[in-house]
């Protein structure tokens, strides 16, 4: 008991500091080293565990520096705005929630990190917000549900990190993910069409690309690199073929570098990866120092007592930790390691299979991924020209679509079991 309440007691530090804008990595860190203390452990037992944390998380942030590749194709290329406008440009103005929604579930998917898919795809929605009488928050939410559904079965960090901690393969999770990821997004098409009450289009809709520099690329040579990936990925559950996820999405970047012929780009190609992979490792890092902390403590089998005694499954554990973990860190990604890194072991224990319990933990990471502690609000609310007041007024909508991710994934292992 008294580890379980040290492990307890550093993390709401974590959450304390991150919230007081403590930069994450530093945050995790100190509730890690406070965490071990007041759990009783010696300050070289807590620095040794806190190592010991961080070297389980290794395997995963080379991965995840690998993905910079793929990351990098889309974004430096263009091929992300090309595949999201022609979506927007097919589904036309009668589908504008859908057209916003799926392009965001399918940058996502295809590996592209959720608030860099809503950065690409909102210069499109401000554009229909010009031309038509809707609110900008209700294309905010079509967008972020979209992206959250997309995020369940993506090569991104949250998948990545979830499905090493559970030791499965990738692409079995991203598999495992596609029935709840489509429920998502049609409850968000569902949930903003309620909310804005089925507001009808006061004004006619063109839409214009304003940006024209990428008109050159054809969608097949955008969809490249993500294909070519989601090809080899799926070799292994179909064929037995293993593609390690550190061979696949490089590769799957070499791709699309040849489709489109940029290969003068590289260099510039490589370094954007790497600086939007590079914030992803060193937050592991940080928070694989405080789950080293929380898998030396007795807090895992406490939380699996607490729910015995609720009655509850074990298995409420994948999507319930994954919620919280996302609450106290505000990401997807750290959310997801946390929980995985904590409750991996003890969730197999209780005769789980990894598939499942790293999509639970990663849908349940949706949750509350999106709170004002983290960057994931103010970037999605600035991008759009949100007021804080308004932007915050969404969180209950995107917390239900989280809840709905969450929920559909546990129902399917369900009924699957």
């Amino acid at each position: 008991m008294y580890t379980t309440l040290g492990a307890l007691l550093g993390l709401l530090l974590a959450i304390w500091l991150i919230i007081n804008k403590i930069h994450p990595v530093y945050g995790l860190m100190t509730g890690a080293l406070a965490g071990g203390l007041a759990g009783g452990l010696s300050l070289i037992e807590t620095v040794n565990v806190m190592v010991d944390g961080v070297r389980d998380v290794s395997p995963a942030v080379i991965r995840i520096l690998s993905a910079g590749v793929l990351s990098g194709v889309l974004i430096e290329t263009g091929a992300a705005a090309k595949i999201s406008n022609t979506i927007i440009l097919r589904l036309g103005r009668k589908h504008i929630y859908l057209a916003l929604s799926f392009a965001t579930f399918l940058l996502c998917a295809v590996g592209v990190f959720i608030d860099v898919a809503v950065i690409t795809v909102a210069p499109i929605a401000l554009s229909i917000q010009q031309r038509l009488d809707i609110p900008t928050s209700f294309l905010l939410l079509a967008m972020i549900g979209g992206g959250k559904s997309g995020n369940i079965i993506s090569p991104n960090p949250n998948t990545i990190i979830a499905a090493e901690n559970f030791n499965t393969d990738l692409s079995s999770v991203m598999f495992a993910g596609i029935i709840p990821a489509f429920i998502g997004l049609v409850m968000t098409m569902i949930l903003v069409e309620w909310i804005s009450q089925k507001k009808q289009v006061s004004k006619e809709f063109v839409f214009e690309v304003k940006d024209k520099s990428h008109e050159q690329l054809t969608l097949w040579s955008s969809l490249m690199a993500p294909l070519v990936t989601i090809v080899l990925l799926a070799l292994r559950p179909l064929f037995g073929v293993v593609i390690d996820p550190l061979i696949a999405l490089p590769l799957g970047g070499v791709a699309g570098i040849l489709s489109i012929r940029c290969w003068k780009k590289v260099p510039q190609i490589l370094e954007l990866g790497l600086q939007k992979m590079a914030p992803v490792a060193t937050l592991l890092i940080g928070t694989g120092t405080i789950a080293g902390v929380i898998k030396n403590s007795d807090l895992n089998s406490f939380l699996l007592w607490f729910l015995n005694y609720c009655h509850l499954s074990d298995s409420i554990v994948a999507p319930v930790s994954g919620a919280l973990m996302s609450a106290a860190t505000a990401s997807t990604t750290a959310g997801a390691m946390l929980a995985s890194a904590s409750f991996a072991d003890t969730l197999i224990s209780v005769g789980i299979p990894g598939v499942w319990g790293a999509l639970m933990v990663n849908a349940g990471a949706t949750v509350l991924d999106h709170l004002p502690h983290g960057s994931f609000f103010h970037t999605t609310g600035g991008v759009c020209g949100l007021i804080f007041k308004d932007r915050l007024k969404l969180i209950p909508y995107e917390t239900l679509i989280g809840m709905i991710l969450a929920v559909s994934s546990a129902l399917l292992y369900f009924f699957i079991s």
